[in-house]
């Protein structure tokens, strides 16, 4: 017996598993594509903006965040189109931006982390009912169903459970998975964040300084 066929012997909890499937593999391609764009060398990023940042050259700094299209670089250059307006609007311009990026890298994951629970009781739900459906069979037999009546409902009924958790169990190993990598991308624009806004801080003092002491000098 191939697949489809036990696919159909599974009853109707068949088709809802398989629209999970479905949901739950869409999602994974997604999140796969986009992590992986998300991506980027952190210390070369840092060195070059920090470069930039020295050189007072933030439109070079804006220009180069555009060119490296990531998470990363998306928050370092809202932050820096705020140059102007100080350090506090920088750093509040970093951390909103900061929280826009997050939920654009965990869409999807509360569909993928509902498959991975949904699926599974599916198939309990699906393997209940067959198994319901078995008994009621031995019911109307009056009690004379032979083991071949019994074994094939049961089997039947199993089914359900064995295709749950053939979706469940991918779906829980990929939403953890992608969590990871979130959680990884997070740390390195936190960490990126503070660094720029340390030496946007420091640049911004050392100007003061000079201008405080030509004003000295005149």
């Amino acid at each position: 017996m191939n697949l489809f066929s036990m696919f159909l012997k599974g009853g109707i909890i068949m088709w809802p598993i398989l629209l999970c499937s479905v949901l739950g593999l869409a999602v994974i391609v997604d999140r796969y594509v986009v992590l992986r764009k998300a991506r980027i060398n952190i210390p070369a990023f840092m060195v070059r903006i920090r470069g930039l940042l020295k050189k007072r050259d933030i439109a070079g700094a804006i220009s180069y965040c555009i060119e490296e299209k990531s998470p990363v670089a998306n928050i370092i250059r809202k932050g820096l189109k705020k140059y102007k307006l100080g350090h506090e609007r920088i750093k509040e311009s970093i951390e909103n931006a900061g929280t826009q990026e997050v939920v654009k890298l965990e869409k999807g994951l509360s569909v993928l982390a509902t498959v991975a629970g949904v699926a599974p009781l599916l198939g309990f739900l699906g393997t209940v009912t067959g198994m319901i459906s078995a008994f009621m069979r031995i019911e109307d037999l009056a009690g004379a169903a032979n083991p071949s009546d019994l074994a094939g409902g049961i089997w039947e009924a199993l089914v359900t459970t064995a295709f749950g958790l053939m979706v469940g169990i991918p779906a829980l190993a990929f939403y953890n998975y992608f969590l990871n990598k979130v959680k990884r991308l997070v740390a390195d624009m936190e960490t990126v964040a503070n660094d720029v806004v340390d030496v946007i801080q420091d640049s911004t003092i050392g100007q003061s300084d000079i201008e405080e002491e030509i004003e000295i000098d005149i």
